[in-house]
């Protein structure tokens, strides 16, 4: 007889096999929105940079007005540069959070990884601190208190890159994982924004709760707030059911997560159809 054989055999304990099962459904829902809203975004930087970028290649900065936001303003040539170069780095930043996030680039590149990652958070902060000054510079669409929410979205930015780089500096490896997913859901904002908008208007079918002519409402003050807040919220759900939540608590969180996957697919597919194409 072997002293494997000898050894009392050991039997799963029932509860943490659930939770175990739980905590595996959990990360599958987590990994199913995270792989909509990626591609989701990747749709809207195509759409940035085919309107934004279009006069680089001999269209008129007039084309830029295609969105509600009136982004070219004859006779403000530095708001229309620091527009320009604010959407363009935008891409640039959805683009460096996909590659980042990618199950491949972090597992078989890890040197592009931590580079991307570094031009990331730079990129990240310098978006935020841009987006601030254009609103201070020539305001934006909406209420006052619709600007304000897109100011705190920007401090949100900040906060969270400055968290992530110096947990990335101190080698607090899984620190800097969630502040990194907390940065880019912040940096998010302006893409939770437009999919919540479509969304709501899929919903109702009519603009509830808003005035279209004037773009302001209590409706858009809440999006205004809530294109950050919420999903940050969410995200701490997701952290503490994975950290400590029962199997219950985990099977909860992984069913938000499944109804979050059709609300968010909902929402692109909207903005897709409904605001991205007809304006291209």
């Amino acid at each position: 007889m072997t002293l494997a054989e000898c050894a009392p055999r050991v039997t799963p304990i029932p509860h943490a096999a659930a939770r175990a099962t739980a905590g595996r459904w959990l990360a599958r829902a987590g990994g199913l929105w995270l792989a909509v809203a990626l591609a989701g975004q990747l749709a809207f930087a195509a759409y940035v940079a085919a309107v934004y970028g279009g006069v680089l290649l001999g269209g008129g900065p007039e084309a830029w007005n295609r969105s509600p936001a009136q982004a070219y303003r004859p006779g403000d040539p530095v708001g229309n540069l620091m527009f320009g170069l604010h959407a363009l780095l935008a891409v640039a930043v959805i683009v460096g959070g996909v590659v980042q996030l990618a199950p491949v680039a972090r597992r078989r590149l890890p040197g592009l990884h931590r580079w991307v990652g570094r031009a990331y958070l730079l990129s990240a902060a310098v978006l935020a601190a841009g987006g601030i000054a254009l609103v201070a510079w020539r305001g934006t669409v909406g209420s006052p208190l619709m600007q304000a929410g897109t100011v705190l979205n920007g401090v949100a930015i900040l906060a969270c890159a400055a968290l992530a780089w110096s947990h990335a500096r101190a080698r607090r490896l899984d620190l800097h994982r969630r502040w990194a997913l907390r940065l880019f859901l912040a940096v998010s904002g302006v893409w939770f924004f437009r999919v919540g908008l479509m969304l709501w208007l899929l919903a109702f079918r009519a603009p509830v709760g808003f005035d279209p002519a004037t773009f302001t409402g209590p409706f858009l003050v809440a999006l205004s707030h809530g294109q950050f807040l919420v999903p940050l919220a969410v995200l701490e759900l997701y952290f503490r059911a994975q950290d400590s939540g029962t199997a219950a608590q985990r099977l909860a969180m992984a069913v938000l997560l499944a109804v979050l996957v059709l609300l968010t697919a909902g929402g692109i597919l909207g903005a897709i159809l409904g605001m991205w194409l007809p304006r291209l």
